[in-house]
């Protein structure tokens, strides 16, 4: 265990020592990251961050890969959907988490992002387990939007490690939870495309197979989210409940929360800089597996496994972001970051026109690997402005 806290006895929290260096001026909040530590609290704040991030992306997206078999007539196993019926569930996959995603900062204000994560993710799960219930279009929409809120946890993520890491290191700290919690969206579509559906097919019919297939994921899920709970910590002081109740965190109140950052114009230009590349992967995660199908001929096992290469570079680039706009940061201040984000958005909107007009299949996965790289990029810099919009 290395350094303690500097800070008096008589001072009441959670912890007397820490696993990591930390800043007693900023509450606390760890001034590095130890990857293979899981000591609480920061270090297993971080891990569960981004696994619970993870488990929700893999279930948010566990469908996609499945939509090519799910779209066919009720003759060939599917529930007959058109191109169009496809898009919109898509659409309303999409609406669910940034509905959410709205309340959501105001209730991590108040509770923490402990709480909120583990209950999106059990929440979550109940209408991924209830994916072999649809029938049409419109149920297939219904169940996307609830199954979407469990995207939201993105929001968790980000403020659980801000809450735990210091301004200086939160560019990378953010990127990487969530960087590894996208991943998901690339891991669903190998897992459930390319491995768990061709497994289940096996014992039964196409049709039984793509609806029971979703009740691995959603198990999992449900489970984590009630551990998550259980074994992490809101804050290095402690919890928010406890610290309300000795008196070393104030009552927050949601309302008055949610309206300083809506009245924050800065909260709004992140928001428009964000959807600029995490709007991109949204689309390539719903749409990836089908555009192979359709445009490549490819097999749903062939095009999962090619779509699922977009989420596996979330391995890297988004830390690679957040890194280097911790350096940039160093030397230029928040002018650098911003420098170094805006850069990233016109290459990525370069090689979007490029990978739409690329005709072979060789050459459209190459470019898919070169323009996720820059997207996760571009999302990872956005972590180390957050911190900025509002200091306090």
């Amino acid at each position: 265990m290395s350094t303690a806290v500097a800070s008096g006895e008589a001072e009441i929290k959670k912890y007397q020592t820490y696993h990591v260096k930390v800043d007693p001026d900023q509450d606390d909040k760890a001034t590095e990251i130890k990857l293979c530590n899981f000591g609480r609290p920061h270090m297993r704040a971080f891990h569960c961050s981004w696994m619970g991030f993870f488990t929700a992306f893999f279930i948010w997206f566990a469908i996609a890969p499945l939509l090519p078999v799910i779209k066919k007539s009720p003759e060939e196993g599917g529930i007959g959907l058109s191109r169009q019926e496809i898009w919109t569930t898509n659409i309303c996959s999409v609406l669910g988490t940034t509905f959410m995603r709205f309340i959501n900062g105001p209730m991590c204000d108040k509770y923490g992002a402990r709480i909120l994560m583990g209950v999106l993710l059990m929440f979550a799960s109940i209408p991924c387990a209830l994916t072999g219930l649809v029938n049409d279009a419109a149920s297939l929409a219904v169940l996307r939007f609830f199954i979407g809120l469990g995207g939201s946890t993105f929001v968790c993520c980000q403020f659980w490690t801000s809450r735990m890491f210091t301004k200086e290191v939160a560019g990378t700290a953010n990127a990487l939870v969530g960087g590894w919690g996208n991943l998901g969206g690339g891991v669903t579509q190998l897992v459930m495309g390319s491995v768990l559906f061709p497994l289940f097919q096996t014992g039964m019919s196409v049709e039984m197979a793509w609806r029971t297939v979703c009740i691995v994921p959603a198990v999992v899920g449900f489970f984590l989210g009630l551990l998550i709970i259980f074994i992490s910590d809101d804050a290095p002081k402690g919890n928010y409940k406890e610290m309300k109740m000795n008196g070393t965190m104030p009552e927050i109140s949601a309302a008055a929360s949610f309206r300083s950052g809506a009245m924050n114009i800065n909260t709004w230009l992140l928001f428009l800089q964000y959807g600029c590349c995490f709007g991109v992967e949204l689309t390539m995660n719903n749409a990836a597996a089908s555009y192979f199908v359709n445009e490549f001929g490819q097999t749903v096992a062939s095009a999962a496994a090619i779509a699922s290469i977009f989420g596996w570079m979330n391995l890297f680039a988004r830390g690679i972001g957040g890194y280097v706009s911790d350096k940039v940061n160093a030397r230029m201040g928040m002018k650098g970051r911003l420098i170094w984000q805006g850069a990233l958005l016109v290459v990525e909107g370069v090689l979007i026109f490029v990978f739409a007009n690329t005709k072979s299949l060789a050459g459209a996965i190459v470019l898919m690997v070169i323009f996720s790289t820059i997207v996760q990029a571009a999302e990872g810099s956005t972590y180390g402005i957050v911190p900025y919009v509002n200091p306090r």
